[in-house]
């Protein structure tokens, strides 16, 4: 038998290389990579919310069954799922490092009414709060290398529930396909497949329910040479080209032309993971 894999140390390995990927994208000297994207992540994400969503449903209704209950929201963004949250729950604190995220967030907090949201400024596991029935971390986990660690910080902070929203990429995709020529394994990213295995090494044993609604916008690239660029930035080969070919002939065959550019397919779900904290206290 082969040995087994340390999912930990893999999504160490993933975070680091996305950071590195990251790095092309940041202007040299700013502290807070959001300053010029806050408000255009926010109008993304408000049109995502347009499309009804079973995970924010499943949720909901946990909330609701517990009146009076509390939520923590981990990596809070600007505010959709504070403000969804302070619907069915008596209190919400708000956790968010990016202070452009959180300038943005108030305006929509006011915006919606949610009176009942407390705002805390940084990052998750540093920020000191107090203990929540329930706690969320929508697709905010990706930037920290020690996944374990950021897990157990949560399940001190939660006396019921924890849920965690994570990508979900297909099996067969574009970055699948990509990551094991380059990489030897079919994870680009830190995401859901890798983030369930650290979970049962911990001995956590979650539920999952999966969203099929078009959660992203589909990629678009102006032409299959600029495609092949951002494939080749995304896993940080620089000017290496030893799979320039192979990466050039998988684009050819999976991007379909339209409006003068290329249609990247789309290779990702969301999947919504959870488990009960009381219960797994109360096992033997």
């Amino acid at each position: 038998m082969g040995r087994e894999t340390d999912w930990a140390a893999l999504w160490r390995e993933l975070v680091a290389g996305q950071q590195r990927s990251w790095h092309h994208q940041v202007d040299e000297g700013e502290a807070d990579v959001w300053v010029k994207k806050a408000h255009d992540f926010h109008a993304r994400t408000v049109r995502r919310w347009e499309t009804p969503d079973s995970s924010r449903e499943l949720i909901a209704a946990t909330l609701r069954a517990h009146p009076g209950a509390t939520a923590l929201d981990i990596g809070a963004g600007t505010g959709a799922w504070a403000a969804f949250l302070a619907r069915a729950a008596a209190q919400v604190t708000a956790v968010e490092p990016s202070g452009a995220m959180i300038g943005v967030m108030r305006g929509h907090l006011a915006a919606e009414g949610a009176a009942n949201v407390a705002v805390v400024e940084g990052a998750w596991p540093d920020v000191a709060v107090e203990p929540h029935d329930f706690t969320l971390c929508s697709h905010a986990m990706y930037g920290c290398p020690d996944l374990p660690g950021f897990v157990r910080a949560m399940i001190r902070c939660t006396r019921r529930v924890c849920f965690l929203l994570m990508r979900a990429p297909t099996a067969d995709g574009i970055m699948a396909q990509a990551a094991r020529r380059v990489w030897g394994h079919p994870h680009d990213s830190p995401n859901f497949q890798v983030a369930y295995n650290v979970l049962l090494q911990m001995g956590i044993c979650p539920d999952v329910r999966m969203e099929d609604s078009g959660l992203w916008d589909p990629w678009t690239s102006p032409s299959l040479e600029e495609a092949l660029a951002e494939l080749k930035r995304r896993f940080d080969l620089g000017e290496r080209s030893e799979h320039d070919a192979f990466l050039a002939e998988l684009l050819r065959r999976n991007l379909t032309p339209a409006d003068g550019g290329y249609l990247w397919p789309r290779g990702v779900r969301s999947a919504l993971v959870y488990w009960d904290v009381s219960r797994e206290r109360e096992t033997p």
